[in-house]
């Protein structure tokens, strides 16, 4: 068992004040470092836009210019996603003793699991979020152990949103592979393919009476391919944008995607993988959910080999994913 105190339980307990551990530095405490009075409005994209072209443009500018975009019309149903949050969100309103039999194993090399900590805290801060990390796909790498029971659904519904995700990472991966001068088929095949691990992570953010000196999750990139996100109704995420940190303007029933670290990679720099953070909110809780589109742990990922020459040599090195992420949550340079 992992024996940090949970988010939720210190949020039970603070009525004004909050443990020193949480409270962030002068320069990072969002009450000073956001842009106040201007949300980003990152591109929003039709994804069922018959105009195939415009949409590639679109995703490709985005991905270049900004490394985020949202998709509205992506196919997966309202309802769907609605019943994605209502379970996870029941799962965390569970009593505690039930959500720890979901905790993350002390001596796990994987992050699948119920837990509050993730890799090595800068200063030994702490995020204002507890999370529940589990695979959703390739089915062979399903560990049920780490999913819900309770809510009896929890899985029906989680097995078909995975199923629903394909046609959306697919048509993602298609278009990003032409912009960067590839077949349409090429990058998933070297991202692995079917193969490609979808980890699920429920991001779960208590309200918190000292918003502006906390952070839900530090500033990062995701060290995945691509991230598909959907939040709940509360605002709370940020990107930064020359350097200044911006709240970004959600539209309901978007999918927000990042591009990560793996895709900056294999576009060797093209792609940009955009670096983010989550506020939290005095009275409200906010819940996302992010699927990482991940390489399998021994997957070598480098630049692609068709993107890499004499006048335009790689940028990156080529490594396993498992080297990288290690590297990565223990903040060893890569």
């Amino acid at each position: 068992m992992e024996k940090t105190q949970r988010v939720q339980n210190v949020a039970s307990l603070s009525n004004e004040t909050i443990p020193a551990e949480f409270v962030r530095s002068e320069k990072e405490q969002p009450g000073n470092s956001t842009v106040r009075g201007t949300q980003l409005e990152v591109p929003l994209i039709d994804f069922s836009n018959p105009d195939e072209e415009k949409v590639l443009h679109e995703i490709i500018d985005a991905s270049c210019k900004w490394g985020m975009f949202q998709i509205v019309n992506h196919e997966i149903p309202t309802e769907l996603i609605t019943k994605l949050q209502s379970v996870g969100k029941t799962f965390f309103e569970l009593p505690q003793e039930e959500k720890e039999q979901y905790a993350k194993p002390p001596d796990s090399k994987s992050i699948e699991g119920y837990g509050s900590k993730l890799g090595n805290d800068i200063d030994n801060k702490r995020g204002w979020v507890d999370h529940l990390f589990h695979k959703i796909w390739p089915p062979s790498d399903i560990n049920y152990r780490f999913w819900p029971k309770n809510p009896p659904s929890y899985r029906e519904i989680n097995e078909e949103y995975g199923k629903h995700l394909h046609g959306v990472v697919d048509k993602l991966f298609k278009n990003l592979s032409i912009g960067l001068g590839l077949e349409g088929h090429e990058l998933k095949e070297y991202a692995g393919g079917d193969n490609m691990v979808h980890l699920l992570k429920i991001n779960y953010y208590p309200p918190c009476p000292c918003p502006d000196l906390v952070l839900g999750v530090p500033a990062h990139s995701d060290m995945c391919f691509i991230t598909l996100l959907v939040p709940n109704d509360v605002q709370g995420l940020q990107a930064s944008r020359d350097g200044q940190w911006y709240d970004v303007k959600y539209v309901p029933s978007a999918f927000v995607i990042h591009i990560g670290d793996q895709l900056e990679i294999m576009s060797n720099g093209k792609y940009k993988a955009i670096l983010h953070r989550t506020t939290v909110s005095k009275d409200a809780t906010r819940i996302s959910w992010p699927v990482f589109i991940e390489p399998q742990p021994e997957q070598e990922v480098g630049p692609h080999p068709k993107l890499v020459n004499q006048d335009n040599p790689p940028k990156f090195k080529t490594k396993k994913y498992k080297d990288y992420a290690y590297c990565k949550l223990n903040k060893i340079p890569q």
